[in-house]
């Protein structure tokens, strides 16, 4: 399989081998204009198997809900064919309206406007808390 290299845009590796799917909804990728290709289970000398995503035009990413979804995620930007910034990616120690408070006594959900925003308490067991309420929240890789 050839997948060619792209001109400008952003290459999201070491993904989870079959993360790219989440990954690509998460961003609503979905509704870009420009080619995104999904590469699904490459050989990888580091994970065995991993997922890669290349989007064909420069894109503002939200690092949080990359790097929540999948610590482990390199961000790489391309301008004229050259990487010009990597980025590796680690659990944010807050995430904001990437998670959603399922405790029905918390101010979020009488007050919808107010975001929902967690805090990191456990990295190692990856457990966020809600910042109003101190409900428990651990990360398994999914989204609101």
């Amino acid at each position: 399989m050839i997948v060619s290299t792209i001109k400008d845009g952003v290459v999201l590796d070491h993904i989870h081998a079959g993360g790219a799917m989440m990954i690509y909804k998460a961003l609503n990728l979905d509704k870009l204009e420009c080619q995104v290709a999904i590469i699904k289970n490459a050989d990888s000398v580091k994970m065995g198997k991993k997922d890669i995503l290349k989007i064909c035009e420069p894109i503002d990413i939200n690092l949080d809900v990359l790097g929540y979804l999948d610590p482990g995620i390199t961000v790489s930007i391309i301008c004229d064919g050259k990487v010009v910034e990597r980025k590796h990616l680690s659990l944010p120690e807050k995430v904001t309206d990437v998670i959603k408070c399922s405790n029905p006594r918390c101010i979020t959900s009488v007050e919808q406007e107010l975001p929902n925003i967690f805090k990191l308490t456990d990295r190692e067991n990856r457990v966020y808390r809600c910042i109003y309420c101190e409900s428990k929240y651990k990360n398994q890789g999914d989204i609101k």
